[in-house]
């Protein structure tokens, strides 16, 4: 199988034996064979014999290669998600008659699956990554709130003048608002921010 998921994204791999897995990694780096051809020409090429002619010249790196690991055919499936391909289901073969109709169907049904499941992992990673940066835009903003809290009671400032203090502090001592609010609210003392200027 070959997934790739963005257009300029790096290709995933996954292959049913360690053999069949590095061909298929390498398959990636050569920008070859039926995998290959299938995800970029969204269509579904059909079984081609492997030792032939037309399959060496399509493919130098990859038909010698598996060949010399035993398979005889391939045929390439796309993982189909609404109008693309976000790659292929790679069939080899070591027989010599041509995988029937019904397998192929089911092959089909196989890939367009794997493709539902694939974008929904992409989703879920997606959204946790949203979540985790809200989180810490959330975090960031509680300690800068509440450091704002500390300058505004020791130093006897209304909110705002201390917002302002903090970022002038901060920018002063080429520092980021953040470090400097949780040197605040960890206890650290800072003249001028968390003690009256003398």
């Amino acid at each position: 199988m070959v997934f790739a998921p963005e257009q300029d994204g790096a290709v995933q791999v996954a292959g049913s034996d360690p053999e069949v897995h590095r061909l298929e990694h390498d398959t990636a780096g050569w920008r070859e064979g039926p995998g290959h051809g299938c995800h970029r020409r969204h269509a579904l090429p059909g079984r081609t014999v492997l030792d032939g002619h037309p399959a060496r010249q399509r493919w130098p790196h990859y038909a010698p290669r598996a060949v010399s690991l035993g398979y005889t055919s391939v045929v390439a499936l796309p993982l189909r998600e609404h109008t693309r391909s976000i790659g292929a289901l790679v069939l080899l073969s070591d027989g010599q008659s041509p995988l029937p109709s019904d397998m192929l169907a089911l092959g089909q049904s196989m890939a367009d699956f794997t493709a539902v499941v694939l974008r929904r992992a992409r989703e879920a990673a997606n959204s946790r990554a949203r979540t985790s940066h809200l989180e810490r835009a959330l975090a960031t903003r509680i300690i800068i709130e509440q450091a704002k809290g500390i300058i505004a009671t020791r130093v006897s400032l209304p909110m705002d003048d201390a917002s302002g203090l903090l970022r002038k502090h901060a920018r002063s001592h080429r520092q980021r608002v953040h470090d400097v609010a949780r040197d605040i609210v960890e206890g650290r003392a800072i003249p001028g921010l968390t003690e009256p200027t003398p």
